[in-house]
């Protein structure tokens, strides 16, 4: 193509405003804008999906059956545009069987490696290569199924207080409410004290009760209060554990799967000792290890291991296949994942991690003329990581690729060839291409939310560190790489915990400090609010999420009367979850329907105006205000339902105006709409109050949940949490709240942060932007590598100690942060 640019026009994705804009190929072009401005709009809802509808439009009609496609953009036209590969952030829900060598495909080449090249015990027959994965049935253990864990109950687990009684609920793994007593009254129906505290049955009993198999049928003569009906009937035992296993097994409900779970215990299986392969794969060996020894390795071990088997001259099997393992490990090593294993799980992976090794698959597949469309390739990355990411970007570069990244970091923006810049805000007050050019253009840009930070030349503002309020200690931290660790995490101020990928940040703060306190609050504490973990650096590895952390002592967590975890999970899987359904505020828009006068003369109850409920919702979509459209050879699509027309509700449910607004016209309100027009409704104003003080004023109240970006839905958590009434002390914890935010994005988020910390509250953030670690009060940086050469305290003090610290990685990138924001 004799053009060098890739020229759009008239992009409308989402809110883009009829976009038009030339991009060079062959560069790396950052695009850049506040959340919501419509940055990814355009290069993965516009770019990329055009590209891959091209390309869909040379595959055989049947064939793209079978592919997952995008659809057409709402776009005029492009020119000039390359096929396209696509590395977001979204992680495709892995499951458990698929770890970091499935996903790199490096376990697809160690298993030839061995069924090729690996001593086999005498006489023994040459297996293929599927015998040595544990997710095919010639290869898994059969004892496990190829997992390496089996579950199983003990009395321990299912009788946490063997004080109570089985009347006071002794066996807490069973349920509650009429089963739970339907079982209580078949025991003692056959004779077992109920009243006789656990501890002091007989262990016969004790084990019957939990264990036995038999599911006997006796008559029960229920003990009913006065004036109720006691009528006998048949009722059939099940043990604790056959409820727990079979509940678990069979179970439709997340909730009660995950409740049974709880009283379960994970161990190695006793079969294959957690290597999950049959015994006649492990027998064969590699240099004296079997294959599963070999995948447990780190990754930078096993290219030592490799490497001279890899050197050597001849082209036999075993030299051929180790050389490209050791070409491959080199990239994801240079891309700072060298501390991962190869049977790493793949649920136990950041995003960032993902699409690291993502990245590093491409880089070896040698493509030419490819626009490679990245979604943040330094999230999750550490200043240190972020120069070996550059370096791989370059390479790619090199090779003859166009690069389009998303990104929010500056350091990264700063080296790009081109800038994007897109805005001026969020929602329906961005979607405008304000700079297309060279990153120095954006300098006179007055527009740009981004300029103030790119090109930043006074150094922070100097604050006054906090004083703390006391010290919550943890002594002997064992798990995973953390071994024998003392941490102090100082009360009533901001600490930033500190590190590179895989150096133990998030099992610190997320796993260990998380758990210490739960436990000292109670697991049954109606007043903790918690949601599970996710991003950062997630090393859970090799143990899996069972693995539970040894101490040895603790102080201060007496302190803490509540504990508040927010993470970057989304806040619903469903379009039926949106953000006024999720903080609550639909509770308050419903009861004011309800309560005109109309309604109340129709008798309309709040229900009635739940998209949700059949009596209020159109019964043609089922409330989802469009339908699904089946295009067979064409991508599917989704139409305006025809009764609603997108409404979502009954015709007679949208009679009903509140000010001469029904109630799906509120749903349509952006946050700073409704501000306004729900001003003096306490309940609600109180909610959108809160979501605009985390800079989420551009949102529609009936936004989806699956069109939320992981940072919106964070702040969407933290404002929840910020309308509640806070009594006593609260520990928040935070995994890398800046990831997916805009600088001005992060300033916003930085002011709530701080102010629960001024209002007598500790925050906790695991974080790698160092504008939020100088800003700080106490920071503890853990290092000084990742996987087995991380997992200790490096450094500990305010940001001015920390920076000066010789052994840290992350002292040089927090001085320069401290000293000159332009280079860092």
């Amino acid at each position: 193509m004799t053009d060098s640019y890739v020229r759009v026009r008239g992009a409308r994705e989402h809110n883009l405003r009829s976009v038009d804009v030339d991009i060079p190929r062959d560069a790396l072009v950052a695009f850049t804008g506040v959340s919501g401005s419509g940055k990814s709009s355009l290069a993965f809802g516009t770019l990329y999906a055009e590209a891959q509808r091209r390309y869909f439009e040379s595959v055989a009609p049947y064939a793209r059956r079978l592919i997952h496609q995008v659809g057409a953009p709402k776009v005029e036209d492009i020119t000039g545009l390359p096929p396209a590969v696509a590395l977001e952030q979204r992680r495709s829900a892995p499951t458990s069987r698929s770890s970091v060598g499935t996903v790199t495909t490096l376990s697809n080449t160690l298993r030839m490696l061995f069924s090729r090249a690996g001593d086999y015990p005498p006489d023994a027959p040459r297996l293929d290569s599927d015998a040595f994965s544990p997710n095919t049935a010639a290869g898994a253990c059969p004892e496990c199924h190829g997992l390496g864990t089996v579950h199983r109950v003990t009395e321990e687990s299912l009788v946490p207080d063997p004080s109570l009684s089985l009347r006071e609920g002794a066996i807490a793994a069973w349920p509650g409410a009429w089963q739970g007593k339907n079982l209580r009254d078949i025991l003692a129906t056959l004779g077992y004290d109920l009243d006789r505290p656990w501890r002091e049955l007989a262990q016969a009993d004790r084990d019957w009760i939990l264990f036995t198999d038999e599911q006997p049928v006796v008559t029960v003569h229920p003990v009913r209060d006065v004036g109720r009906i006691q009528r006998p009937y048949k009722g059939q035992y099940m043990s604790a554990r056959r409820y727990v296993l079979h509940t678990f097994a069979d179970s439709k409900s997340d909730t009660l799967r995950g409740r049974v779970q709880g009283f379960m215990v994970a161990e190695p299986c006793p079969v294959c000792l957690g290597r999950r392969l049959r015994p006649e794969a492990l027998a064969v060996t590699f240099e004296g290890h079997d294959i599963a020894t070999l995948a447990g390795r780190p990754l930078s071990a096993l290219e030592r291991l490799l490497r001279p088997t890899a050197r050597r001259a001849d082209d036999g099997a075993a030299a051929t296949l180790a050389r490209d393992l050791v070409a491959r490990i080199e990239v994801l090593t240079e891309l700072g994942l060298g501390y991962l294993s190869m049977d790493r799980p793949a649920p136990t992976l950041s995003s960032g991690e993902l699409q690291r090794l993502r990245l590093a698959t491409q880089l070896r597949s040698g493509l030419f003329g490819v626009v490679y469309v990245l979604d943040e390739p330094s999230a999750g990355l550490h200043p240190a990581d972020t120069e070996s990411l550059l370096t791989v970007l370059g390479r790619l570069k090199e090779a003859g690729n166009s690069l389009f990244v998303v990104e929010h970091d500056m350091a990264v923006v700063r080296r790009a060839d081109w800038i994007v810049d897109v805005g001026p805000r969020a929602g329906e007050h961005g979607g405008q291409v304000l700079h297309s050019g060279p990153v120095a253009g954006l300098a006179d840009t007055a527009a740009s939310a981004t300029r103030r930070f790119l090109f930043a030349t006074e150094p922070p503002p100097a604050r006054t560190v906090r004083r703390p309020a006391g010290a919550l200690t943890l002594r002997g931290i064992t798990l995973h790489n953390l071994r024998g660790l003392d941490a102090t995490f100082p009360l009533g101020v901001f600490t930033a915990v500190t590190g590179v990928s895989g150096s133990g940040k998030s099992t610190l703060v997320t796993r260990v400090l998380a758990d210490a306190v739960r436990e000292q609050l109670g697991t049954g504490t109606g007043d903790e609010r918690q949601t599970a973990a996710a991003g950062g650096d997630a090393e859970a590895a090799g143990a899996g999420p069972d693995a539970r952390a040894e101490l040895t002592g603790t102080e201060g967590l007496e302190a803490i009367d509540r504990l508040v975890r927010v993470d970057q999970k989304p806040i619903g899987r469903t379009p039926r979850s949106n953000l006024a359904t999720y903080t609550g505020l639909f509770d308050a828009v419903r009861k004011v329907f309800a309560a005109t006068d109309e309604a109340r003369a129709r008798g309309y109850t709040a229900g009635r105006f739940s998209f949700n409920v059949a009596a209020g919702r159109c019964e043609t979509c089922q409330g989802e205000g469009f339908v699904a459209v089946e295009l067979l050879f064409l991508p599917g699509t989704y139409a305006p339902c025809s009764t609603c027309h997108g409404a979502r509700y009954r015709p007679e449910t949208l009679q009903i105006t509140y000010r001469d607004r029904t109630v799906a016209d509120v749903l349509e309100m952006t946050v700073d709409e409704a501000a306004g027009f729900l001003a003096d409704v306490p309940a609600a104003a109180r909610s959108l109050r809160t979501l605009q003080d985390v800079g989420l004023g551009y949102l529609r109240l009936g936004q989806p949940a699956t069109e939320l970006s992981g940072g919106e839905a964070q702040r969407i958590k933290l404002a929840s949490e910020l309308q509640r009434t806070r009594r006593g002390h609260t520990l928040y914890l935070l995994d890398e709240p800046t990831t997916g935010l805009h600088p001005a994005d992060t300033e916003v988020l930085l002011h709530q942060l701080h102010g629960l910390v001024d209002a007598g509250h500790t925050v906790v953030v695991v974080e790698h932007d160092m504008g939020v670690v100088a800003g700080a009060d106490h920071v503890i940086d853990l290092g000084p590598g990742g996987g087995a050469d991380g997992g200790r305290i490096v450094a500990t003090g305010t940001p001015a100690e920390v920076a000066a610290a010789p052994d840290s990685r992350t002292a040089p990138y927090l001085a320069r942060q401290r000293a000159r924001p332009e280079a860092s």
